[in-house]
């Protein structure tokens, strides 16, 4: 997808690996939002890291020196937002060094190409990338920043220079404390070294006298294959780098001051003749072992006395350090790039309609934010998102959003279960093994280290008391996983956990066994629901035909789950329909407060949206939850939001299209609604819109879809950076069953069943393309006329019987990564 002009104000695609920090790629090529020190900051800088060119030509004579970034866009004023923020230090920058024209970005994540624009006799183009490789973890989680240039003189005369790139040692620095040039009064003893290692020269950055457990402790590596590189090991002011461009420069040896660090820097010579081009690689590798618990979790204040409590990272179990990182990812390099292209291209190349291929691809971003992160013992924790401009009011600018493994947020998340199953597993083992309680409830928040006493019985916090909406959440995404690899001995093993939890949750609310929830249920909104409603009623009903299909599997009596599975569905239909949508209703001693009565909440069949995804059939009647669906569009969705009042947080204004979470088409609005009710959130979109391609809405879902993708197309928000109750909010990763729902795919590892069955918007004529992921590797499925290839790009794909298009075809064998499959459609 392309990004230029006003596109590249807020464009800023992350760069980095699943749990290791990252950085970002600006619109005009600049690096910004350093991430890499175990906090998320987005206005996080580090002065002094950026790519250079010094361009010669003998005659007619030209000797330049530019700074390789685009001029900085001004801000944008969008409410809520930081990615249009110019950093101080880059702004100064380019005060020393003239930047080079308007650049044109194409990007689908996780790479990026920077077409530089310019007045010299030279082209330049910069490719970065991360590597990304579905259903493979460990290549997914490079703490790494990629970065290969292009040179071409395409003039009649030979040009000649420097490729030049540097980086500030920020080891020992907390990712928040700003830096002013090489001063922070969290420096001091930082030292740069030369390393050359087969083709490559490197700068290794270090403070050896930083204890080993203190927080900043770590290493950086700026590296480059350019042969013949020039090194400037220690520099503290950009006049210092250019004179080293110019001519030799003046080593410095030794630590640096108390208070201050070095930067160093790298430069390549090249000669172009006319006509040639020449490629540079650079490569940022990082290593910060040291990730504390330095947020504040909810539940009771408990005094802990000096202790600190250490997590760590799991990328650093792996390598012992960022010289290690460096030589791992480079003897992969070649092999990771094209990986993570194809997977980039799979989108791009597909029969997706518009641009829904490229920003589904930029869904990955969620979960590989600061948003995630993996523990050294392999425990996979997520926040809500990442504290920003959108969390100052309460949570501060920096650091995690509402910690951690919030289950009622998480059960919008889909992203990460396809793309590495096993880490979403991991989350379900922590719900079970840590947080369940043992009257078999599920608080919607675990306590870190996980050793530490759980959130029972005490006073939580968005929610009060442990979020029902999250415990029906845990039985679905128990299921899920189970279709989707883990397979029957996992479910066996956690069979009992889950009637543990149904129990707690009928005893509580359906004592009487009549299939529906009563009383007071805690919910994602952040409050107590009050009385009858689809909301939860919908997770209900899908988490008992979860439940019935998780027991059938075991061999055991699936009645129960049945049994009130037909009164609910019957009677949730008949107290709540109201002919165009499903409305809440209260017994008279309920107070209205926080509640929305006969008000039309946009989530108020989320359940379903689940059961579709899981094939577990219609919960409530086919005709009255499509109805429901339209009613939703045409009541929620609002064009235009000038003379709209916002009493909380703005996600959409000015002339955007986004979709209400709540509104009152007949009145009755209580006087305190629910909480959120006027705000428009992604991941709300995302689930509704997915949910109307399934009912066949096509229209309507693609006009929730374009408000989104049209709000966040890079002029005023970030493509890659949803905000909710902060940056990269997991509630986005709903997306993912926008895929499959446009593409009709479904697999299921139990019977190895691999289904394809696109919608026509998802097609050229009757052909299509469309790339997929199972739990042992991804791929790409074309169908051209009477037949079907597929193609493996990595590990295998395990399936015995095929549907594309309402054919059935049985195989005998996996598809392997490298050996396409072409098969007929039609006997």
């Amino acid at each position: 997808m392309r990004y230029n002009g006003d596109k590249l104000r807020h464009f800023a695609l992350p760069l980095g690996g699943l749990g290791t920090g990252t950085l970002a790629l600006a619109g005009n090529g600049a690096l910004r939002q350093w991430q890499l020190h175990n906090i998320g900051n987005h206005e996080g800088h580090v002065p002094d890291s950026f790519f250079a060119l010094r361009l010669s030509r003998v005659e007619p004579p030209v000797d330049e020196i530019r700074v390789l970034q685009g001029p900085s866009s001004s801000p944008s004023d969008t409410p809520l937002v930081t990615d249009d923020v110019v950093p101080a230090g880059e702004a100064r920058l380019q005060e020393l060094l003239r930047p080079f024209g308007e650049p044109t970005v194409t990007a689908t994540y996780p790479g990026a190409r920077v077409d530089f624009g310019t007045d010299l006799p030279i082209s330049v183009s910069m490719d970065a990338f991360n590597p990304l490789v579905p259903s493979d973890a460990e290549a997914s989680s490079q703490p790494v920043a990629a970065f290969t240039f292009t040179l071409h003189n395409p003039g009649a005369i030979a040009v000649h220079g420097k490729l030049a790139g540097a980086l500030q040692n920020s080891v020992g620095w907390d990712g928040v404390t700003p830096i002013d040039g090489v001063a922070n009064s969290l420096y001091g003893g930082n030292t740069n070294r030369v390393r050359r290692h087969d083709d490559w020269t490197s700068l290794v950055m270090e403070n050896t006298t930083l204890p080993a457990d203190h927080p900043g402790a770590g290493q950086l590596v700026l590296t480059t294959d350019g042969a013949g590189a020039l090194t400037c090991a220690q520099w503290s002011r950009p006049g210092e780098f250019i004179a080293f461009l110019n001519g030799p420069a003046t080593p410095v040896s030794g630590a640096s001051a108390p208070g201050t660090t070095w930067n160093g820097g790298l430069a390549v010579p090249f000669h172009l003749d006319p006509g040639e081009t020449t490629q540079v690689r650079f490569l940022i590798a990082w290593h910060f072992p040291n990730r504390y618990v330095d947020f504040n979790q909810f539940g009771p204040r408990h005094d802990y006395g000096h202790s600190r409590f250490w997590l760590g990272n799991a990328y650093t179990r792996r390598t012992p350090d960022a010289v290690a990182v460096a030589e791992s990812f480079i003897a992969r390099w070649p092999s990771l790039q094209a990986l993570s292209t194809a997977w980039a291209d799979a989108f791009e190349a597909s029969t997706l309609p518009g641009e829904a291929g490229s920003r589904l691809a930029a869904l990955a971003a969620d979960v590989r934010s600061p948003t995630v992160f993996q523990t050294a013992e392999g425990t996979v924790l997520g926040f809500e998102g990442v504290l920003g401009a959108s969390t100052v009011m309460w949570g501060g600018r920096y650091g995690g959003s509402c910690p951690l493994n919030c289950t009622h947020v998480w059960n919008y998340e889909q992203t990460l279960s396809r793309l590495f199953p096993a880490l979403e597993r991991n989350m379900r083992d922590t719900e079970y093994d840590v947080m369940q309680a043992p009257e078999g409830y599920i608080p919607h928040r675990v306590i870190a280290p996980t050793y530490h006493r759980q959130l029972w019985d005490v006073v939580i916090g968005g929610p009060e008391e442990p979020a029902l909406d999250g415990m029906l959440g845990n039985v679905l995404k128990t299921y899920r996983e189970v279709r989707h690899g883990a397979g029957l001995e996992w479910l066996r093993d956690r069979w009992p956990n889950v009637r543990r939890l149904l129990a707690h949750i009928r005893t509580k609310w359906d004592a009487d066994g009549t299939g529906v929830l009563r009383g007071i249920q805690p919910s994602t909104h952040d409050i107590d629901l009050c009385g009858v409603n689809s909301f939860m009623g919908t997770l209900w009903l899908a988490a008992l035909r979860a439940a019935e299909e998780m027991a059938l599997l075991l061999g055991e009596d699936a009645k129960e789950y049945r049994t009130l599975f037909e009164a609910g569905s019957t009677a949730y239909d008949e107290l709540l329909y109201t002919g165009e949508y499903y409305r809440q209703i209260l017994s008279p001693e309920e107070k209205p407060d926080f509640q929305w009565g006969d008000g039309c909440l946009a989530d108020q069949l989320i359940g379903q949206w689940w059961a579709h995804q899981l094939d577990l059939g219609y919960l409530l009647p086919k005709d009255h939850v499509k109805t429901a669906l339209r009613s939703v569009l045409r009541h929620n969705l609002r064009t235009g939001f000038d003379d709209f009042d916002h009493p909380y947080r703005v996600f959409a204004d000015e002339d955007d299209t986004g979709l209400l979470m709540c509104t009152w088409p007949y009145g009755g609005r209580p006087d305190i609604p629910t909480r959120y009710c006027d705000e428009v959130w992604t991941g709300s979109e995302y689930q509704v819109a997915a949910h109307c391609l399934y009912e066949g809405l096509v229209d309507e879902g693609m006009s929730i879809l374009q408000g989104l993708w049209t709000r966040y197309d890079g002029t005023r928000r970030n493509p890659f950076n949803p905000i909710e109750c902060g940056d990269h909010y997991i509630r986005n990763a709903a997306g993912w069953s926008v895929l499959e729902a446009l593409t009709g795919y479904r697999y299921n590892a139990l019977t190895a069943t691999l289904t394809f069955a696109p919608l026509d918007v998802a097609r050229t004529n009757s052909d299509w393309t469309i790339p997929f992921v199972t739990p042992t590797g991804w791929g790409v499925a074309t169908k051209s006329g009477p037949t079907l290839t597929l193609t493996c790009h990595t590990g295998t794909i395990n399936v015995q019987t095929l549907r594309a298009d309402g054919t059935t075809l049985p195989l005998e064998h996996p598809v392997l990564s490298g050996k396409p499959l072409t098969l007929p459609l039609q006997p």
